[in-house]
């Protein structure tokens, strides 16, 4: 059974967070304070574990984050993953001042399952427990917390424990099964040693699960490593299961090398950005304002950075209010499309908003664009065909790069492309298969038109030419040689183009000479034909190189070099006769061609070395062979 994950979330100050210590462990047995400075000062300070089995024998994780103004950073960290929460209060004490921020940042990351935990219930009588239940009421009213069960409770009693256990288990019946099909996300919220085992990061694994010899990589540095051991509430386990809190031990990567914040993944498929595009949220009580490039404190998973934001579709975010943003960030940071954050003011700290992931890896964009708007709002709320769709926007992609990219389940993804290719929307490139490019229709048909002016005008430009060189092409549409290639194969197949191996041309394109160039050049075929072993240069009858090249372009000639050409049909008839002298000879010397055809030895050598180009003939020493043969 997979694991769910609880975080505890206090709305109060002082040693109420000792009595917040105190509960868990009236809950589970295990003190979750870890530090010596939390046991001496009564006050949870950095993140803190436990465990237990519920009634319905759920295990369950538990994350005991502070609850003090001054670790809301720590609490962050360990808030990402969550599958509901507890919000603490005491019930001589109330809701505290914090209690809105604590509130405020679960209704950002909408961890939309919680209960409301009334400790300290044997420190106040019945009508002030009354009062205290209605005055939180009030305070979670238009939060994800409205609505929430209040179970009172007593640690130092055991009042309301095995209701609050059972309150657990009830709460969580609702919770989806975690996903234990995709690849795994650890982010990481504690690197400590182990004396003979080396380096250990823990974090809430969500995605899927991880296996003991499974090669990992930590971002965003991209160190490479190996899982040595996993265990789950100090159990050692072959496999861990997403939702659960998970401890990796692991091979290659030295303590030194990781830091809270990073994130243990499988290679292959996340990649670090310092652009994120999201959807952002100023909560009602913010004291400012969201101006064009003002700086955040951001937090994602148990990663904290700075942030600059460029607003993308306002001059300003006010309190309340929502839009769209892109984050820029001084050093990486790794995040899924779906993620959710926070932001913070840097001075004084505060909670000032959250929003969700939209775009891991945009482009930089420019403000007020409504087709970047348009686009943005079709991630975020699109069907699969819609945001595959989207991400094919920006040029074709391998199909296996693709269903990495798009943040959602890969059946989903896959699905998603076989239904866009059905429907005529995408069009597989080349064989297909998991390497094989994908392309939006438009697209497609746009490149394809691109293509076909740069054929048109280089027709325009060079009449005598067959085409343009295939890689002046490409070179000028700025393609990948293989999307290029396979592009191009589409196209020809569709009769959209022609390809003659190294040009390409206009299907309806032929050489053409004018009437006058047409006279010149009957006049020279004549004279090739009179003297066919020692052929005149095309420059002697005012044939210019270009006519000579269109010339053999059409095949009318043979042109083995240049001022050197045949006529066609002499040409064929020199390569049959020297193919018969080494059949019979077993090789042709520069001198047997020239005595045998009573030619020069500049044709001679001009016409072997052209048969050597073509593969007809090789050289061995000073002989030619046929080109097959050992």
């Amino acid at each position: 059974m997979s694991m769910q994950s609880l975080t505890y979330v206090v709305g109060t100050a002082g040693h109420v967070d000792h009595g917040k210590s105190t509960l868990v462990k009236a809950l589970t047995g295990i003190d979750p304070d870890r530090l010596r400075e939390e046991k001496e000062r009564e006050m949870t300070i950095d993140l803190g574990f436990a465990w237990m089995k519920l009634p319905s024998g759920r295990q369950i994780s538990i994350i005991d984050v502070p609850g003090h103004e001054r670790f809301i950073k720590n609490m962050l960290a360990g808030v990402g993953g969550i599958d509901a929460a507890l919000l603490v209060v005491a019930a001589d004490e109330g809701p505290m001042p914090q209690t809105a921020e604590h509130l405020a940042i679960l209704d950002l990351l909408q961890i939309e399952r919680g209960l409301i935990v009334l400790t300290k219930t044997d420190l106040v009588d019945g009508e002030w427990r009354d009062l205290v239940v209605e005055e939180i009421r009030e305070a979670v009213r238009g939060t994800v917390m409205d609505g929430a069960p209040v179970v009172p409770v007593s640690a130092v009693t055991g009042e309301g424990l095995d209701d609050l256990r059972a309150a657990i288990d009830a709460l969580l019946d609702a919770v989806p099964p975690h996903n234990e099909t995709g690849r795994p996300r650890l982010p990481i919220d504690r690197v400590f040693t182990v004396a003979g085992f080396g380096t250990v990061v823990t974090g809430t694994l969500l995605g899927g699960p991880l296996e003991i010899g499974q090669e990992v990589e930590i971002l965003p540095a991209g160190r490479r490593g190996r899982v040595r051991g996993l265990q789950s509430h100090r159990s050692k386990v072959e496999r861990a299961q997403p939702g659960s809190r998970t401890a990796v031990n692991l091979a290659g990567i030295s303590v030194e090398e990781i830091a809270r914040g990073d994130v243990l993944t499988v290679p292959g498929w996340l990649t670090p950005t310092r652009l994120l595009d999201a959807r952002l949220r100023l909560v009602p009580d913010s004291p400012v304002a969201l101006e064009q490039n003002d700086e955040v404190d951001f937090f994602l998973g148990s990663a904290e950075t700075l942030a600059r934001v460029t607003l993308l579709d306002a001059e300003r975010i006010e309190p309340g209010q929502e839009g769209w943003v892109q984050f820029r960030f001084p050093t990486p940071l790794v995040a899924v499309r779906g993620d959710r954050f926070i932001v913070r003011r840097p001075s004084p700290s505060l909670t000032i908003g959250g929003g969700v992931v939209v775009d891991a890896h945009p482009r930089r964009h420019r403000r007020f664009r409504p087709e970047v708007i348009q686009a943005l709002e079709v991630l975020a709320s699109g069907a699969p065909e819609e945001i595959v769709a989207q991400a094919l926007a920006a040029g074709p992609q391998e199909r296996r790069a693709l269903v990495r990219s798009v943040a959602l389940p890969e059946s989903d993804v896959q699905a998603a492309i076989d239904r866009l290719v059905a429907e005529g929307q995408v069009v597989a490139l080349g064989r297909g298969g998991p390497a094989g490019y994908l392309i939006r229709a438009d697209t497609l048909e746009r490149i394809t038109g691109d293509i076909q002016a740069l054929l048109e005008s280089y027709h325009r430009r060079q009449p005598l030419r067959r085409g343009m060189a295939k890689e002046e092409v490409r070179s000028r549409t700025g393609l990948p040689a293989r999307v290029f290639e396979e592009i191009v194969a589409h196209a020809a197949s569709a009769a959209a183009l022609v390809d003659d191996g190294e040009t390409l041309r206009l299907p309806g394109h032929e050489i053409t000479f004018t009437p006058e160039q047409r006279e010149k050049i009957d006049r020279y075929l004549a004279a090739l034909r009179a003297a066919p072993y020692t052929p005149p240069g095309p420059a002697e009858f005012g044939i210019d190189p270009e006519v000579a090249i269109a010339l053999a372009e059409t095949g009318e000639v043979v042109r083995v070099d240049e001022g050197i050409i045949f006529a066609r049909e002499t040409f064929e008839e020199i390569q049959r006769q020297v193919l018969e002298i080494i059949d019979r000879e077993g090789r042709i010397t520069l001198a047997q061609f020239r005595d045998h055809f009573g030619s020069s030895r500049k044709y001679a050598q001009a016409v072997l070395e052209y048969l050597d180009h073509q593969r007809v003939t090789r050289r061995v020493g000073d002989e030619r062979v046929r080109y097959h043969s050992a």
